[in-house]
């Protein structure tokens, strides 16, 4: 992932000490510097007096280079007092996220006289951005070198990845949902209107007609079959069932770029099956590990939530959408995170267990000859995120929670992980209570935080279970 780009503005305020200001400024862009996954961009000495933005002049330099440079997130932070006027105004000329600092002041001078007051003049600024109504994070008052302050920016940094890549997504909408499940009704018209974000509907039989009309015989289908071969057991598919697999993923691929998705959710019951010939699982699951989100069961919500996730882990881990299958039988507070086959294969705790053969369900309704193509595999252990989006009457909230997959002894069919949480008895009363269906997305490590900065940002309810 390319790195995130993130304006600096160190805010001074006459007559405080300049020299301390500019010191500070020093410090602080040492330590920003040292984020890898970080493009600090700042007003330089050249651009405005001392690199430090103190009145109305040096605002707008700030504002057009940071607008030149397409930054996805900006940073105020008092050097000194601050002048709270160029502050607010550089923030609200640029509609990306905003984060605070205050600096920690240095000694009284021999006179006795204050050199920063920065404590004092940050609450300007932050009184300033509320009035605004201007979003912000407030990450304390700092000295450039604790590492509490790099993890703060760091975490704000996913939050401006995530920002940057929800607003105006893009989402392919393949088929139509099941007529006898509702968790894939979406609201298009709210989506358009609180993050300008386009559902992009596509026929499915134009997807399997064109599929279709590519030879088995292609070096695209020839090399994608092979690539299954390497990453999975595929002995329990026939080879014209793979190429059709191969056919569909080529047909997606193109889908993608051609009307340039984020994420894709598709019809994945037993008409697609009946249709095609194949299960969609293994498809999914390969795009997905490629960084093409590629959801099922037509639930845009899963694949947003799925979108935000990956972009939350600077598109180092992958998610995989999942349902809350189970309470274990036995274990307290753990629960089975299941999918029918579509989770990305370089997930597996053991990758020489990967197998693709028919889709359990599908298999009893279409017969096992069309529903071939599930990935199956227990998933790698380790720490785990699990979140969902959704809407009701034009409102939008997230479902953040944290948990470890704890390796189990089970033989299950699907890809599956048996999760512990804190309180699965609280997390599935909230659930239960608020709405939130039975599809989530999960994926490895703890962005949790992240996520909820960037709902603070995109005006989205969060609730931590």
């Amino acid at each position: 992932m390319d790195k995130i780009r993130l304006g600096f503005v160190p805010c001074h305020r006459y007559p405080y000490d300049e020299d301390w200001a500019v010191e500070m400024r020093q410090r602080c862009l040492k330590a920003l510097r040292g984020l890898e996954d970080i493009d600090v961009v700042v007003p330089s000495p050249g651009l405005v007096h001392n690199g430090l933005a103190r009145d109305d002049a040096g605002a707008q330099a700030t504002i057009d280079l940071f607008a030149q440079r397409n930054v996805q997130g900006v940073l105020l932070g008092t050097m000194t007092y601050g002048d709270e006027v160029a502050a607010v105004t550089i923030a609200e000329a640029l509609n990306v996220p905003v984060a605070v600092f205050g600096t920690q002041e240095g000694p009284f001078t021999e006179e006795g006289n204050r050199r920063s007051d920065s404590f004092c003049g940050t609450l300007g600024i932050t009184s300033g951005l509320y009035r605004h109504k201007i979003p912000y994070l407030f990450l304390g008052v700092i000295a450039p070198e604790d590492e509490e302050f790099i993890q703060s920016v760091g975490t704000f940094a996913r939050a401006c990845a995530i920002y940057s890549g929800f607003i105006g997504a893009r989402v392919g909408l393949l088929g139509q949902r099941s007529e006898r499940s509702e968790a894939g009704l979406v609201n298009e018209a709210a989506l358009q209107k609180r993050f300008r974000q386009r559902v992009i509907p596509v026929e499915l039989a134009q997807v399997l007609t064109e599929a279709a009309q590519i030879a088995d015989d292609d070096h695209r289908v020839v090399a994608a079959v092979r690539g299954m071969g390497k990453e999975a057991n595929c002995s329990a598919c026939d080879d014209a069932a793979l190429a059709k697999m191969a056919r569909l993923e080529l047909t997606l691929k193109k889908l993608f770029e051609e009307r340039g998705l984020a994420a894709l959710t598709a019809s994945c019951t037993n008409d697609a099956q009946g249709r095609y010939g194949v299960a969609f699982c293994y498809t999914l699951s390969r795009l997905t590990a490629e960084g093409l989100l590629a959801g099922c069961e037509a639930d845009v919500y899963g694949a947003l939530t799925m979108l935000v996730q990956y972009l939350a882990a600077f598109k180092s881990s992958v998610p995989q959408h999942i349902d809350w299958a189970i309470q274990h039988q036995e274990l307290r507070n753990v629960f089975l995170a299941w999918n029918c086959g579509n989770a990305p294969a370089c997930l597996a705790a053991d990758s020489k267990t990967v197998m693709v053969r028919e889709q359990a369900s599908m298999a009893a309704l279409a017969g096992a000859d069309k529903a071939q193509g599930a990935v199956e595999f227990q998933v790698t252990p380790g720490v785990v995120t699990l979140c969902r989006l959704v809407e009701f009457d034009g409102q939008f909230k997230m479902l953040i929670a944290t948990g470890e997959i704890v390796p189990g002894e089970d033989a299950l069919r699907g890809a599956w992980a048996w999760v512990k949480v804190p309180d699965l008895e609280q997390l599935y009363r909230v659930l239960a209570e608020q709405g939130f269906p039975q599809h989530a997305s999960m994926i490895h490590g703890d962005v949790a935080d992240a996520v909820q900065d960037f709902c603070r940002f995109a005006g989205i309810e969060v609730v931590r279970a």
